[in-house]
């Protein structure tokens, strides 16, 4: 014999009665009287484990009733009827209905570095207390990790949360990541070429990413710079001074204002005659070799930019040769590097160190492992 389903809305509504029924008895009888059921959606029934389809007019489809399921608890009820609606959360700061003002929900909140929509206000990590600021925990020997982390610029007492880096550490890399690329990708300041009267010119590189790719090309000029240097550099001189941008814009933005007038006047109040000095875009080392082909001054110094750290992204280079020419490579050079005020060489004593170097080169004509060889006795 066919069976139809239980009809649900009816066992419901059984249910739903007969706690009604309980809870009348148990204030009549002077109990405390249990949790009121929300209103059912179904028509009320008598009190019956389930109720005959003729008497349930309101069902779309009434048909024979078969055995009855077995009724539902009073919480399946509740949560089947009527589910409980998320309690409102009130925005920070919002007056709180009961009187006065929401208590904060954050520890941002509570400590006023919330900034609303935008996000928390953290301190600068950059900050030079908080980038020298040790953060382990417990050290087994704190004055010996204090003395450590006093003699050099590393990463020394960071601590870890957990396997990660702290927050602060992250950050802190973060944004020294981020002025170390604004320096290889930035462009050096026009203004500042244009205050020392450096022309400028560019090497086989046709962009900074090609620059970044080809570093073979960074050390050759243009066939239009080189047609530049014939028409409008001095031949011939004592010291021919160069300025190329290399990884670092940065670097020629704060430090040439200050080195190359040093290196200027030093020279040519010693008697050294000077080329006509210009500035060379994305420039490398080796590059001092076919300038000088065209040139043909006896010392040649490049300025240049140097490959930025976590941390120190201006610093500067001067590199130093003696008659450069093709072939001639880093053995045959001398360098003056680390030149920044950001714990390096001040520019102003890098530059007086230059003009001392390019005497020496002059006198023993010689530059790299020749020029160590030939002063030995004097060192």
């Amino acid at each position: 014999m066919a069976t139809t389903p239980p009809d649900l809305d009816a066992i419901i509504a059984a249910v739903i009665e007969e706690l009604r029924v309980e809870a009348a008895e148990v204030r009549s009888a002077g109990g405390p009287a249990p949790a009121a059921a929300p209103p059912a959606t179904a028509p009320a029934a008598p009190a019956t484990a389930a109720t005959p389809a003729s008497a349930e007019p309101e069902v779309a489809h009434p048909q024979q009733q078969g055995p009855a399921a077995p009724p539902a608890t009073a919480a399946e009820v509740a949560t089947r009827s009527t589910p409980t609606p998320p309690a409102a959360t009130p925005e920070p700061g919002a007056p709180n209905p009961a009187g006065g003002a929401a208590p904060p929900r954050t520890v941002a909140e509570a400590s006023g570095r919330f900034t609303g929509e935008f996000g928390i206000d953290l301190p600068d990590p950059t900050d030079p207390e908080r980038r020298r600021a040790l953060q382990v925990a417990d050290p087994y020997d704190a004055e010996g990790l204090a003395n450590l982390a006093s003699t050099t610029t590393a990463r020394l007492g960071v601590g870890r949360s957990g396997p990660r880096p702290k927050t602060s550490s992250l950050l802190l890399f973060q944004a020294d990541h981020g002025v170390a690329l604004d320096a290889i990708h930035g462009s050096v300041d026009p203004d500042l070429l244009t205050r020392f009267e450096l022309f400028s010119v560019t090497t086989r590189v046709a962009d900074r990413e090609e620059y970044l790719l080809r570093p073979d090309l960074g050390r050759r000029l243009s066939d239009e710079a080189k047609r530049d240097l014939q028409e409008r550099c001095v031949k011939g001189a004592q010291v021919q001074i160069v300025v190329g941008d290399g990884l670092s814009a940065a670097a020629i933005d704060n430090n040439l204002e200050k080195i190359l007038p040093v290196i200027e006047q030093g020279l040519t109040s010693a008697g050294i005659r000077l080329g006509t000095p210009f500035f060379v875009e994305n420039a490398r080392v080796g590059l001092m070799n076919d300038i000088n082909d065209i040139v043909d001054a006896e010392v040649v110094i490049l300025l240049i930019g140097e490959r930025p750290g976590l941390g120190i992204a201006d610093a500067l280079s001067a590199y130093m040769g003696y008659r450069p020419t093709a072939g001639k490579t880093d053995a045959d050079r001398d360098l003056l590097c680390m030149i920044t005020e950001h714990g390096g060489t001040n520019p102003l004593e890098a530059g007086a160190y230059v003009v001392e170097f390019a005497k020496r080169m002059l006198q023993h004509q010689a530059s790299g492992q020749q020029l160590r060889r030939l002063t030995a006795a004097d060192d």
